[in-house]
Parts: C-alpha cells; sequence; structure tokens
C-alpha cells in the first residue's frame, strides 16, 4: 500500500479585508476576521478591527459631561419657549378685554388662590411696551444657544422653569402683598444669567465680563421705574443653584439620582418659602371666593 500527497490546495494564509496584501494571524475579538496591525485596535479583551471599534462608536450615544445626551443642531427647547411666548404675546392683542392678561399675570396678592401665576406670568409682555418682548427674547436665544447644548435640553428646561418659579417668588418674598401684576420672562431669563455664570466658572473660564453684563442688567432694575428687580434677584439666585447642583454632580451612575434629587431641593425650597411668606402675611391675602366675586 501506498501514500500519496493529500488532495486539494494548501489553505491560503489570512489576509486583512481593508489591506488584501497584508498577511495577519491576529483576529478581531468581535468579529473573527484578521486585522493587520494598522487595523488593529486595544480592547478591554484582545483585540479589536477597526470597523468594528467605529460601530460601536456609533451604537453609543455621547455624553456630555452633565450627563444629557450630545446634540448638535438647532436649540428646540430654546425656540419652543421663544414660540410659545410670541404666540401668547399675539392673543394678548387678539383676545379682547385683556382676558389673556387678567388670567395669567401674577399677583402677589393671588398666591395663595392662584398659584399657577407665579409660571404662567414668565410667558405675557407688555403690550404698550414692544422691546419687553423683544429684549427678552434675545436675551433668550443669546443665552439658549450656550447653555442647551451644555445642559442637554431636559436640564435647561429644569432651569429655566425652576428660574421662572423662582422670580415669582423672589417678588412675592421682597415686596408689599397687593394686587400690582407682574409679567415677562425677565425672571427666567435672569436665571440663565445665573446658570452660564456656574458653568463658566466650573469649567474654568473668565466670569469678568458675564459678572459685569449682570451688574448693568441688575442695576437697570433699580433706575428704570416698572422693572421688577425683585423678580431678577430670584430668578438670578434660583437659575444659578439649580445649574450649581446639575454642573457639580460628580460623574458616575449615580449623577442622574444626585441632579434630580437636587433639583427637586430646589423646587421643594421655593414651595417652604413661598409658604411660610403665605403664613407671615396671613389676613392679607383674598380668598377664593374674593376672587371669584371680582
Amino acid at each position: 500500500m501506498s501514500y500519496g500527497m493529500p488532495s486539494g490546495e494548501p489553505a491560503a494564509p489570512p489576509v486583512c479585508p481593508r489591506h488584501p496584501d497584508r498577511v495577519s494571524y491576529v483576529r478581531c475579538q468581535r468579529c473573527g476576521r484578521p486585522a493587520c496591525t494598522e487595523c488593529q485596535r486595544p480592547a478591554p479583551v484582545g483585540i479589536q478591527c477597526v470597523d468594528c471599534v467605529r460601530e460601536l462608536s456609533a451604537a453609543t450615544p455621547v455624553r456630555t459631561r452633565y450627563g444629557s445626551l450630545a446634540r448638535t443642531g438647532a436649540p428646540i427647547v430654546t425656540w419652543t419657549i421663544i414660540g410659545l411666548c410670541v404666540l401668547v404675546y399675539g392673543l394678548q392683542w387678539l383676545v379682547p378685554n385683556d382676558e389673556v392678561f387678567q388670567e395669567f399675570a401674577y399677583a402677589t396678592a393671588l398666591t395663595e388662590v392662584q398659584p399657577w401665576r407665579m409660571f404662567t406670568s414668565a410667558f405675557l409682555h407688555s403690550e404698550g411696551f414692544i422691546l419687553h418682548i423683544v429684549l427678552n427674547m434675545y436675551s433668550l436665544w443669546i443665552f439658549g444657544r450656550l447653555l442647551e447644548p451644555a445642559l442637554g435640553r431636559v436640564r435647561y428646561l429644569a432651569v429655566y422653569i425652576l428660574s421662572a418659579l423662582g422670580g415669582s417668588v423672589g417678588f412675592f418674598l421682597l415686596t408689599p402683598v397687593s394686587m400690582n401684576p407682574v409679567i415677562g420672562a425677565s425672571g427666567a431669563i435672569f436665571g440663565l444669567f445665573g446658570a452660564l455664570f456656574v458653568v463658566v466658572r466650573q469649567r474654568g473660564g473668565d466670569v469678568t465680563q458675564l459678572v459685569v453684563l449682570i451688574a448693568i442688567n441688575a442695576a437697570l432694575g433699580f433706575m428704570v421705574p416698572g422693572i421688577a428687580w425683585q423678580a431678577h434677584l430670584g430668578g438670578l439666585v434660583t437659575g444659578g443653584l439649580t445649574t450649581a447642583v446639575i454642573a457639580y454632580s460628580p460623574r458616575g451612575r449615580y449623577q442622574l439620582v444626585l441632579q434630580i434629587g437636587g433639583m427637586v431641593l430646589v423646587a421643594a425650597l421655593l414651595v417652604i418659602i413661598t409658604l411660610v411668606r403665605i403664613n407671615t402675611v396671613g389676613g392679607s391675602l383674598p380668598t377664593s371666593a374674593d376672587v371669584s366675586s371680582t
């Protein structure tokens, strides 16, 4: 009996799919294909090819340092808030008998019976002074384009809402109880001033110009009649405090929990201040029956 050579051609050496002229006996731990030295990427275990690394990178969402999804494109939340303010401003002109203003403007005397006005008033602006809405919306556009991508849409919206409420709380806390109305997004926008201050400071940037801008706008509240500096102060403090909670929560698995908990505490603080103030002024506030009869 005689033995011959095995039939068939010998197996071809493995080559890199991206560089067929290069032989490689190193295989990707994920897809199993050969990878030459140029296409090899170190992985937690073994080596992965450059194609698998790119695929995994595309599948893994990129997050900012504050835990939100990194997004590009238009600041959707900012444009939505601007659109709502413009829409409400148009309704103020179109709806007869000034009903929009009467139903949604905030007066400190109405805090206990109609507390929602503390928020809805942030979407109203003076009909007799068009620069009121123009300047507020311009400021919102400038600061929103910076803060919304940095904080993320949900966190940015939370800062804006809490700042709007903080502005009303500041006005309630620092002014006598009355039926004098206060409207405008200025409290919320001052909250964005405070938010940007915290973000720039936390990132090690120079805040000198921002401090000057805040000081100039704050001074206008004392020099120009009809401007509620109390609302500006309340919004500024609330926005800065809320953003500090977001910015200084340590990164990791509990970052979101700490941020939510901190923002809930800020909201609770605003509620407590309001309730204490209501208890302090006592009988000077009207009842629901008083409001219904007017």
